[in-house]
């Protein structure tokens, strides 16, 4: 692709940086833009580069807030004997869209994936454990999306929970093998919520 302008080639190369984002779908951003007033594009570099410089993680939960507890954790009338085991940030928006679910949130940041080089030790497992060892949460609910590197995350996680005097449960299969969580519908998504199944028994079926 050859550009009239470097300052438009830079900005097309940045803008195809972001994932599921080619070189002709990021001219076709850029030169929008360049349509728009120019408040419009100072207004979303504004955002993010506030995002990135105020943005937190919960250090409760491990998700995206404002501040340094997020507000999910921060509601008193959420049930804090059941934590939801998430990938990330994504997952926890669908969840609650459900409105289906009371409970706390951790989120790993991730899946354990050897190819793409992501162990236990890059995730918030040991966070989690720690949690547990508390003695305040009486059931997990493994919510990663059914992939291979989803169903091998809570293997690793259930096997950590060995001796615990705890419940470890997964949501109901409505969610097709190798589909992501995010992507679930509503009705789907609270459905397998509400009709969660015990890790175990999940184990003996797969």
């Amino acid at each position: 692709m050859e550009f009239s302008s470097k300052l438009l080639e830079n900005a097309v190369y940045e803008i195809s940086q972001l994932p599921g984002i080619g070189k002709r779908t990021a001219l076709r951003l850029v030169l929008h833009l360049l349509k728009q007033p120019k408040t419009q594009t100072e207004h979303l570099v504004n955002a993010l580069g506030t995002l990135r410089q105020n943005i937190k993680f919960c250090k409760t939960c491990h998700s995206i807030s404002d501040i340094d507890i997020c507000d999910i954790c921060n509601n008193p009338s959420r049930n804090r004997a059941i934590v939801c085991v998430v990938e990330d940030i994504r997952d926890v928006m669908a969840i609650e869209s459900t409105g289906q679910y009371r409970g706390l949130y951790h989120v790993l940041g991730g899946k354990i994936s050897p190819m793409d080089g992501i162990g236990p030790q890059e995730l918030t497992i040991n966070s989690l454990i720690q949690k547990v060892e508390s003695g305040e949460i009486q059931e997990l609910i493994f919510a990663l999306s059914a992939t291979m590197e989803g169903d091998t995350t809570n293997f690793y996680i259930y096997k950590q929970l060995e001796g615990f005097d705890i419940t470890t449960s997964t949501i109901a299969r409505g969610i097709g093998v190798n589909d992501e969580l995010e992507y679930a519908d509503e009705v789907t998504l609270g459905r397998s919520i509400r009709n969660r199944i015990p890790f175990e028994k999940a184990l003996r079926n797969s």
